[in-house]
């Protein structure tokens, strides 16, 4: 059985205005992740979110469920999905933990694991 990501990018464009902590600078859906399911990403989920992790990898955010001041957009695609009880593996990351993921490191067996392989 295949394992497919599901879930939005979000971007904040009024925290460059205003700064993150004003009440204008929410949340936006920006991408619908479906854009990105081009064949299986084992070792990217696993690395990221510790799904499908039999590689032995450190997840850089794995089980942190869903965010709370998530964009109206990704709680309605949530609420489709049945949310908590049914949406498996919930969690989020910040583009700077994954910028500072490094790409090259190996697994736990000392294994480097081809695109998507990554420790912290």
């Amino acid at each position: 059985m295949s394992t497919d990501i599901s879930g939005m990018i979000e971007c904040r464009p009024g925290a460059s205005l205003w700064g993150p902590d004003d009440e204008d600078s929410v949340w936006e859906a920006a991408i619908d992740l479906f854009l990105l399911n081009r064949g299986d990403a084992y070792y990217g989920l696993a690395c990221l979110f510790g799904v499908r992790n039999s590689f032995g990898f450190r997840p850089v955010a794995e089980g942190r469920g869903f965010p709370d001041d998530a964009s109206a957009g990704l709680r309605s695609e949530y609420a489709a999905y049945g949310g908590p009880g049914d949406a498996f593996g919930t969690t989020w990351v910040t583009w700077a933990e994954v910028t500072a993921v490094d790409w090259q490191e190996t697994d736990s067996s000392g294994t480097r694991r081809g695109p998507g392989h990554c420790r912290r």
